[in-house]
């Protein structure tokens, strides 16, 4: 195990006792509910928790955040690289500059980096269970399988509606 992957998992385990950087009373009672409803709800109790990830207090950042994120989607990823290493040297403290930026390190096979910030995103938003999913897909892929279940259930211990984390969990292989 790297040192970024040991550090990592020290985020996930201390999530409980760190407060996020963004919104803390809005996303804990978001929390809240994603973790009492059910299924039909939960995909509105999502969408409202990546509604608050996605906000910044300055609209120019979230507006290069979602230029971004409909490059990735357009699979232009070197605009999008660019456009979220540029928003994270005036916003280093938006945890969903660095997740995007991950998942499309992710994206491109680019695992040390998408590690370091993945790093970062929990470091600012300990309760952000797409970040620990990376974090588990890619530990997986280095047969890590310990380490990537507990990964998933932590995930899962926010989100209960995540199907790849039940997966994963329900396999005993």
């Amino acid at each position: 195990m790297t040192g970024t992957e040991a550090e990592i998992l020290g985020l996930i385990a201390a999530r409980r006792s760190r407060r996020p950087a963004s919104d803390p009373v809005v996303l804990a009672e978001l929390f809240r509910r994603l973790g009492m409803c059910a299924s039909a709800e939960a995909a509105q109790t999502e969408e409202r928790i990546w509604d608050v990830w996605m906000d910044h207090p300055h609209r120019a950042a979230a507006a290069v955040l979602d230029a971004a994120t409909r490059d990735i989607a357009a699979k232009r990823y070197d605009i999008a690289e660019t456009r979220l290493t540029l928003l994270l040297r005036s916003a280093p403290l938006y945890a969903e500059g660095w997740h995007k930026r991950a998942a499309l390190y992710y994206l491109l096979g680019r695992d040390e980096e998408c590690l370091r910030d993945i790093g970062r995103t929990l470091a600012l938003e300990p309760r952000h269970f797409a970040a620990m999913l990376h974090f588990a897909e890619i530990l997986l892929g280095r047969h890590a399988n310990v380490e990537a279940r507990y990964a998933f259930a932590a995930a899962l211990s926010l989100h209960p509606h995540l199907p790849r984390a039940r997966e994963v969990l329900a396999d005993k292989a």
